[in-house]
């Protein structure tokens, strides 16, 4: 027969957490929003754009940063044409 635990009792690898240990937490959480990337001065905005496949892939061929490629093509563009 196999031996029964205490369920209700205290258990000492998960105390009760006290008013400290939430202040604690809440700052973890607010720092961890500040994680990442910082925020650009030019920020972005998101849209849907379709293209051909083979402009897709020309851009994608050189691996990651292709979006950037691709905005940086369209800039020199529009400062050639204005």
């Amino acid at each position: 027969m196999s031996k029964s635990t205490d369920v209700t009792g205290p258990d000492a690898e998960n105390p009760e957490w006290t008013d400290e240990m939430f202040a604690r937490a809440r700052r973890g959480t607010e720092a961890a929003r500040r994680l990442g990337r910082p925020k650009s001065e030019k920020t972005k905005r998101s849209t849907t754009l379709r293209l051909d496949e083979d402009v897709i892939e020309f851009f994608k061929r050189d691996g990651k940063g292709w979006q950037t490629r691709l905005n940086n093509a369209l800039r020199e563009y529009v400062s050639e044409h204005r």
